[in-house]
């Protein structure tokens, strides 16, 4: 941006307390009212079930003012794609009605489906800040449904990758982009409705904005704009300055990129200093031929929101919240992924696995404050599927796992991964478009790592398919669960399976039942009518020493069937009498001091 013209932020108005807070409930509640009109009015079940998509608003020079409670991995990459598209139209080729787009990855995107509109909003002609809006769209090409190719090494492999336009001018929508975009995607269905929702959304941020002004003037809008800002960059500067100074470490891993069937290394150190920190990815391994690289916009969303967790997670959320925190990155590492590096599953995939390294490193500094990682990935698939009448739709949902234990409880069951404030799919609405039919959805017993608080638990998800279909999906953590924090131990590992009619399983993902591990990247993984697919997902690592945990908590786990009989005497070295579901408490002290001992 520096070559931009770039409007003055405020006026440097005083802004007294009682409007400045009048003034920041305005901004939180015209991105909620985005929000509400974006998922009561879009098209596709993505977006109106799922909840996949993020909304704020911004200054004139834009900086992030407020945001919904929407998708974390969202949220502070839209910045970048906002700058990206002015930058590119001018702020002098703005106007009133114009409503820009853009989904490239290395503009300030994540992968594909992930498209992001921006518009400029003017109170007197005077241009007062943006409205954005981010959501996931189905489908946009690409060699398999929802773009998830990871067969491919190129991102022209994964579909419409668009630079910033005008999808609308003075509020006429461009008819020829618009076609352009229908005419790349498996779901034209819900093109021009899913467009109207997000126009719709910029619009409601937008009469919030003019009621402000028109009652407070502009320029004490935009000084509180400012004022705001500085207010969360305060607080945070002091959550930071209550961490102890030094430099933490830790390493994540994805399972494979989809291509070399190798482990891919993430190296992370957190540097704090004062009321700064420094996240450096200095030995992190380099851009991968597979379709998990994250470009810049995605690795520092990533970053932004997984310190914010442990720093003032009830601060204002504004670009406050990322002053303090600065990023390094290696130039050819596959957390800044440039061009043509395949980026599809940078989202759900390597946003999880930043995630959980930080959370590691940070372990190290504030142990008795952390939380052991979650289940670092959000298992997103998605299919293409043929009805009876040879028609196809695209299918997708997100099989959630379980958060990590915490220094307090033991962690969330079937929760979606920090990256998305996403919900699964409803069985109702999934049955009801699509031709599947959904037969379990219910937590995995042993799912969870064990620790003084276990983590939450993952669970087994199955949909059977009542017409041909392709599946292609993302995941991780096949190989070895989630880490635990002080003590705690990992999780299951997770896994996908083919089910036929006659009840024959075949591992497709992950380790079968000899040790054999498969590759878990798949794209267009075809099925046959009455086959079903069935996820393991795994739950969140344990928090402390297993054998602390009290015998009373380990006994009723067991009633409740969250863990086996076997595993209470394996991990937490409780004997159990299956049958009478009583404590042999003598066969439990003598097991406990020989594992103390």
């Amino acid at each position: 941006m520096n070559d931009m013209k770039i409007p003055a932020a405020g006026a440097g108005r005083k802004v007294d307390p009682v409007t400045f807070e009048v003034l920041r409930n305005v901004f939180n509640y015209a991105c909620e009212r985005m929000t509400s009109v974006l998922q009561r009015s879009s098209f596709s079940p993505i977006l109106a079930d799922m909840l996949d998509f993020s909304n704020a608003v911004y200054t004139a020079d834009l900086k992030l003012v407020a945001q919904a409670a929407n998708c974390p991995v969202h949220l502070a990459a839209m910045a970048f794609s906002a700058e990206a598209a002015v930058e590119e139209i001018g702020y002098e080729n703005l106007n009133e009605g114009d409503v820009l787009v853009l989904n490239d990855p290395y503009r300030g995107g994540t992968h594909i489906n992930d498209i992001t509109f921006v518009m400029p909003i003017f109170h007197e002609a005077e241009l007062m800040g943006f409205a954005v809006s981010r959501g996931h769209w189905m489908d946009l090409g690409g060699g398999a449904a929802g773009g998830q190719a990871f067969s491919g090494t190129h991102i022209a492999g994964e579909g419409l990758r668009i630079p910033p336009m005008k999808i609308y001018e003075r509020g006429v929508v461009n008819k020829g982009l618009l076609s352009l975009i229908i005419n790349n995607t498996r779901t034209p269905h819900f093109v021009r409705g899913d467009l109207q929702a997000h126009v719709g959304a910029l619009r409601a941020a937008e009469l919030e904005f003019h009621r402000a002004a028109k009652r407070y003037g502009i320029d004490t809008v935009k000084s509180a704009m400012q004022d705001l800002i500085a207010y969360t960059e305060r607080i945070v500067r002091k959550s930071i300055d209550a961490i102890p100074d030094g430099v933490y470490e830790a390493f994540d891993y994805a399972d494979t990129d989809g291509i070399s069937g190798k482990p891919v290394r993430l190296q992370v150190r957190v540097e704090v200093s004062g009321s700064n920190i420094t996240v450096d990815f200095e030995g992190t391994d380099p851009i991968c031929a597979g379709a998990i690289n994250s470009p810049f916009a995605n690795t520092s969303s990533a970053v932004y929101y997984s310190l914010q967790f442990f720093l003032a997670p009830s601060a204002p959320a504004n670009a406050g919240m990322f002053n303090p925190i600065s990023i390094r990155l290696p130039d050819n590492c596959w957390l800044n992924a440039k061009w043509p590096a395949p980026t599809i599953g940078c989202t759900t995939l390597t946003s999880s696995k930043i995630t959980s390294a930080i959370w590691q490193a940070l372990g190290k500094a504030i142990p008795n404050r952390i939380t052991a990682s979650t289940c670092s990935d959000s298992n997103w698939f998605v299919a293409s599927v043929k009805d009876q009448n040879g028609l196809v739709d695209v299918f997708s949902d997100l099989p959630a796992g379980g958060w990590g234990g915490t220094p307090y409880d033991d962690g969330m069951s079937v929760t979606m991964d920090p990256l998305g404030n996403c919900m699964n799919m409803p069985a109702e609405t999934a049955e009801l478009l699509f031709p599947i039919r959904y037969e379990s959805f219910e937590l995995r017993r042993d799912s969870a790592g064990a620790g003084r608080n276990r983590g939450g638990l993952g669970a087994v998800f199955k949909v059977r398919f009542l017409g041909d279909g392709e599946l292609s999906m993302e995941t991780s953590r096949t190989i070895e669960g989630s880490p635990g924090a002080n003590g705690g131990t990992r999780s299951a590992v997770q896994r996908g399976t083919k089910i036929g009619p006659d009840g024959k399983t075949e591992v497709i993902g992950g380790l079968d039942e000899n040790g054999q591990w498969k590759n878990p990247l798949l794209s267009a993984h075809k099925f046959a009518p009455g086959e079903t697919f069935m996820f393991e997902t795994t739950g969140g690592g344990g928090w402390g020493n297993p054998l602390t945990r009290s015998v009373e908590r380990v006994l009723n786990d067991v009633k409740d069937d969250y863990i086996s009989v076997e595993s209470a005497k394996a991990h937490y070295g409780v004997v159990i009498d299956a049958s009478s579901m009583t404590v042999d408490e003598a066969a439990t002290a003598r097991l406990r001091q020989a594992a103390v001992g």
